[in-house]
C-alpha cells in the first residue's frame, strides 16, 4: 500500500511538474555568436535563468554566423518568420525599424536611467534597442615609449591636440625604432572603418552624411572639413606613418611584438595589450578642432514587429538588463557594462580597474554612427572611400563621388523617413 501511496505520489508529482513546463510559452530568439564559444555560454545562461525564474515563458534560441546574420533577419522578415527576440548591431536598428521589422520596447526606466547613451537603439523618438554593453577605442601605448619620445600624456580633460598626434607621429617615424608609428588595423574591414575612423572625420568637423537633416551628405563628406580630414588621412600613408594593408596577425600582435608606437583599438583587445606590457597606457582620441570623439553603440536586444508575444519578449529583455546580468558579460567577453553600477561588479571597469578608463572614453567621447535608415549604405561607401584615399586615389574627386552616391541612395528611398 505504501508502495503504491509513493508510485502515485511520484506519477503525480511528474504530471504537476509536465504541466508547469508546458504552461511556459515558447518565445524565439535568433542570436549572431554562432561559433563563439565563449559568448553562447554565457547567453545560454541567462536564458536557463530566465526560463526557470518564473512559469510564464521559455526563450528557445537559434543562432548564426555573424557574417551571415543580417541577411538572415532580412529573409525572414521578407518571409514572414522573424523570431520573437532578435539581437541587432546597433547602427543597423533605424533601418530595420524604419523597414517594419521592429517594434519599440516596453522597458523597466528605472533600468536604464543610467545608462551610457550609445547602448540605446532610438528610431523616431522611440526605444526599439537596448544593448547590455557598449565598446570603445582608445589610442594605445607604453609609458615608456611617451618618456622616450618626450611625450605628453593626453587625458580626457586635455586630450592631444591634431598638431600633438602629428608631432608625436612624427616622433615615432624620426626614432628609427618602429616599422610603423601608427597600427590603425587596416587588416579589418566592414564596419571597423565607419566605427574606428567616421570619428576622426566628425573631430575634423565632417560628417558622413549632414545630421541636421540626414537628407544629404553633401558638405559634409565633402566639404572644407571634410577635405581636411582626406588629405590628413592619406598623409598617414603617404608619409609612411600607417600602412594601407596590413596583415591579419600584424593586427593581433604588431604592437605587442614592438613593431607599433600606438595602437588605434577597442577595450576588446586591452586585456592583450596589457598582458604583454605592465605599463600600458589607454589615451582619448586626438582633437583636430571640434572635440576628441570615438565610435559608440555595439550589439541590442529588440523585439520583432511580428511578435506575438511581445509582453514575454519585454520580460526577458527586462530580465536582461540586470546589472549582474550586465557584469556576466563583462566578465566573459572583456565588455564595457552599460551603467556604472554594473561596472562595480566588475573587476576590470570598476573605479580604480585596469579598464575604467574605456567607461570614461564611452561615456564622455562615445558618438553614434549616423542614426538613420540609410546608415548601412552609406557606411559601405565611406568605407570604400577611405579604402581608395588611403592607396593613392585623389581626395576631392574621391569624396565627392562619394558624396554623390550617398545622396542618390537617399533620394531612391524618399529620405528615408526623415
Amino acid at each position: 500500500m505504501t508502495l503504491h501511496k509513493t508510485i502515485a505520489g511520484a506519477m503525480l508529482a511528474s504530471t504537476l511538474f509536465a504541466g508547469a513546463a508546458l504552461a511556459q510559452t515558447e518565445l524565439t530568439m535568433w542570436y549572431h555568436g554562432a561559433g563563439n564559444e565563449t559568448e553562447m555560454v554565457l547567453v545560454n545562461e541567462m536564458l536557463a535563468e530566465f526560463n526557470a525564474s518564473q512559469s510564464d515563458w521559455k526563450v528557445v534560441i537559434t543562432t548564426f554566423p555573424q557574417g551571415a546574420y543580417n541577411d538572415s533577419i532580412v529573409a525572414g522578415a521578407l518571409a514572414g518568420t522573424l523570431p520573437d527576440i532578435i539581437d541587432i548591431d546597433g547602427p543597423i536598428l533605424p533601418n530595420w525599424a524604419w523597414a517594419g521589422y521592429l517594434q519599440p520596447l516596453a522597458i523597466d526606466e528605472s533600468l536604464i536611467k543610467d545608462y551610457l547613451p550609445g547602448p540605446k537603439g532610438v528610431w523616431d523618438g522611440k526605444l526599439y534597442g537596448i544593448g547590455m554593453w557598449d565598446a570603445a577605442v582608445s589610442l594605445v601605448t607604453r609609458q615608456a615609449y611617451l618618456d622616450e619620445l618626450k611625450l605628453r600624456k593626453p587625458t580626457l580633460d586635455e586630450p592631444w591636440t591634431g598638431e600633438e598626434f602629428q608631432a608625436a607621429l612624427d616622433a615615432a617615424k624620426n626614432s628609427g625604432k618602429f616599422e610603423y608609428a601608427l597600427d590603425l588595423g587596416m587588416a579589418w574591414t566592414g564596419e571597423w572603418y565607419p566605427y574606428a575612423f567616421s570619428p576622426f572625420l566628425q573631430s575634423f568637423g565632417g560628417d558622413m552624411v549632414d545630421r541636421t537633416t540626414y537628407k544629404t551628405a553633401e558638405g559634409a563628406l565633402n566639404g572644407e572639413a571634410g577635405m581636411a580630414f582626406g588629405n590628413w588621412w592619406q598623409g598617414l600613408f603617404k608619409g609612411g606613418y600607417a600602412q594601407a594593408t596590413q596583415d591579419g596577425a600584424d593586427r593581433d600582435s604588431g604592437f605587442a611584438s614592438g613593431k607599433y608606437a600606438f595602437s588605434w583599438n577597442g577595450n576588446w583587445a586591452a586585456l592583450g595589450a596589457l598582458d604583454a606590457y605592465d605599463d600600458v597606457v589607454f589615451m582619448p582620441a586626438p582633437n583636430f578642432g571640434t572635440g576628441s570623439k570615438i565610435g559608440a553603440a555595439s550589439w541590442q536586444l529588440s523585439i520583432s514587429a511580428t511578435s506575438k508575444h511581445a509582453d514575454g519578449a519585454n520580460a526577458f529583455i527586462n530580465f536582461a538588463l540586470q546589472p549582474s546580468n550586465l557584469a556576466r558579460f563583462s566578465k566573459g567577453l572583456g565588455l564595457i557594462p552599460a551603467t556604472a553600477a554594473a561596472a562595480e561588479l566588475t573587476d576590470n571597469y570598476k573605479a580604480g580597474g585596469p579598464l575604467a578608463v574605456f567607461y570614461d572614453l564611452s561615456q564622455r567621447q562615445g558618438l553614434l554612427r549616423p542614426v538613420t535608415p540609410g546608415y548601412p549604405v552609406a557606411a559601405k561607401i565611406f568605407e570604400k572611400a577611405l579604402a581608395d584615399i588611403a592607396n593613392g586615389a585623389d581626395v576631392e574627386a574621391t569624396l565627392d563621388a562619394a558624396t554623390d552616391e550617398i545622396d542618390a541612395d537617399i533620394e531612391k528611398n524618399g529620405g528615408y523617413g526623415h
